[in-house]
């Protein structure tokens, strides 16, 4: 997957220079002493956004980390084998428990490269959104756990249930601080599942286990989703779904009037026929008694991958339009495409299962491969390729330029178009509507930080300071020590703070809100609800072993 990054230069795709920035920006924090940024400081040319309280922090962690310790333009090629290796890895977990090895195995490859993932890595660059799916086999295995669907045969049911809702809430979590849409997509997606199995089980039991494992898991990703919810109301969040983002103009095939967008989106569709139609091949070899169990699909297994299929493959059409504006949140996954993250799970472990039979096996492989190959080709050349980028970005970081901001991380009443793309820290404020002081005002910067701004001003006479800082109801203003409102500019959200005459102190600082704290504590809880799960399950075991050993 990442061959050709060694003499093309770093694939950089549509939202390549979006994580590059967080990536940077994060690591910059990191050396100011601030171990969880919540605004990005260079965002918008320096005046900063909110954008690390509104996207999911495990990705640019993990970028900011890597580029710590590597070379910069090394970290998307050391991100992509580390985060596709994990793929594999929990894709193995998932198989090789309905698969024999070396189905298995072929399950692997088959995820880790499966062809949205190369649309990914090769076209769109979503780092957080090829984390987030690594998560996918693994999550479902628990969720199948949860039904008692893949019973262990050395625990009983009771422990193991804690056991299972403890590592599903944990590994729900990790889908949700590493991508929202997906996260969006792994909440429906499970709770399918635990229905399915409430069903056919005749037993509320699986739906009652599912519903708490999800409460838990949004409980432990309390911390970024509570602040996340409750300050949307201070950012543009509507832009998110801004044209060329809604889902009605993204269900496959859809032609809207951009030739670009309608390019990418053809080819997008047509990997999600692809997997659609290997899947359904594929999906012929499914057991069709009792009796074909060995080295094959457990058949309610079988049947709630069939569904999870189903379910991705009919929310990618437009007839379900319907369904995107009535389901809470479905309409923020925005690329109805993206459902192809679940499909592609139960694409990887049909293919295996069809490559593992005796019968046509290795036509299976063969054809599998060919097909992942030829979209792998296809995709790097329809890709663009840079090596400049990063290095760009680097150095107007280093000049102190920034880079662009985001639509939808905007604080409300902002225009980020109109936001100059060099502006001083801290100048007097002189506008038509707002004229400067007669004499001009000493003003000396003392901190500069990322949180925390403090400027030194002498003045004869009262006038406004602008600051290189959008304003943001988290900054609080600080006046000789006194809390002051300050305005806003007449062209952007510019924070100008009043200043009297005389010598004066101004310091504004990123301050801890509610919702921040109260997310923070939800999270707490969830987490030590989790160690006690987890210490009971332990108990329960250990009793189990010692009543053998008495025996």
């Amino acid at each position: 997957m990442v061959s050709p990054f060694f003499w093309l230069g770093n694939a950089t795709g549509h939202d390549f220079q979006y994580h590059a920035a967080s990536w940077l920006d994060a690591a910059g924090q990191w050396k100011e002493g601030i171990v969880y940024p919540r605004w990005t400081e260079w965002a918008n040319f320096g005046f900063g956004e909110p954008r690390f309280v509104f996207y999911p922090p495990i990705s640019w962690i993990l970028g900011a980390a890597m580029g710590s310790v590597l070379p910069w333009n090394s970290v998307p090629i050391v991100y992509i084998v580390l985060v596709e290796t994990f793929a594999g890895l929990s894709a193995f977990v998932l198989a090789r428990r309905v698969l024999s090895e070396k189905a298995a195995l072929f399950s692997v490859a088959c995820y880790a490269a499966n062809p949205y993932a190369l649309l990914i890595v090769y076209m769109r660059s979503d780092f957080a959104e090829l984390l987030a799916n690594a998560f996918f086999p693994l999550l479902f295995f628990l969720a199948l756990q949860i039904c008692w669907m893949l019973e262990s045969p050395t625990l009983p049911e009771r422990p193991s249930s804690y056991r299972a809702i403890a590592c599903f809430a944990a590994l729900f979590a990790a889908v949700w601080l590493s991508n929202a849409p997906a996260g969006v997509i792994a909440s429906y997606s499970s709770f399918a599942v635990f229905c399915f199995a409430a069903l056919t089980r005749r037993s509320w039991q699986p739906l009652v286990r599912g519903a708490a494992a999800l409460a838990l898991g949004f409980g432990l990703a309390g911390f970024y989703l509570v602040p996340a919810a409750y300050e949307q109301r201070w950012v543009n969040i509507g832009q998110a779904l801004s044209t060329g983002l809604l889902p009605s103009e993204n269900f496959l095939y859809t032609v809207i009037n951009d030739p670009e967008h309608t390019l990418f989106n053809w080819i997008a569709s047509s990997i999600a026929v692809l997997l659609m139609v290997l899947t359904a091949l594929a999906s012929l070899g499914a057991p069709r008694d009792e009796q074909d169990r060995q080295d094959a699909l457990h058949n309610r297994v079988w049947l709630t991958l069939l569904l999870l299929a189903g379910l991705a493959t009919v929310l990618m059409l437009r007839f379900t339009s319907i369904l995107w504006v009535l389901l809470p949140k479905l309409r923020f996954v925005q690329f109805p495409w993206r459902w192809m993250s679940l499909l592609a799970v139960v694409f990887a472990v049909f293919l295996g299962n069809a490559m593992g039979r005796k019968l046509w096996g290795w036509v299976w492989a063969v054809v599998t491969f060919a097909l992942i190959g030829g979209t792998a080709v296809v995709l790097v050349e329809r890709g663009w390729w840079d090596t400049e980028d990063i290095p760009a970005l680097r150095e107007a970081l280093a000049k102190g330029e920034g880079f662009d901001g985001t639509d939808e991380y905007d604080p409300t009443g902002d225009d980020h178009t109109n936001i100059p793309t060099k502006s001083p820290e801290a100048a007097a404020l002189d506008t038509d509507s707002t004229p400067g002081p007669n004499s001009m005002p000493k003003i000396h910067v003392d901190r500069w930080s990322p949180e925390d701004k403090e400027v030194s001003v002498s003045s004869r006479e009262g006038f406004f300071l602008a600051l290189r800082l959008l304003n943001y109801p988290a900054w609080r203003a600080e006046v000789n020590g006194a809390a002051v409102t300050p305005q806003r500019g007449d062209d952007f959200s510019q924070m100008i703070v009043p200043v009297p005459a005389g010598e004066s102190h101004v310091r504004v600082r990123f301050t801890r809100t509610r919702d921040r704290t109260l997310g923070g504590s939800i999270s707490l809880a969830s987490l030590l609800l989790v160690v006690w799960l987890g210490a009971r399950r332990w108990r329960a075991g250990h009793e189990q072993e010692s009543g053998r050993g008495a025996a």
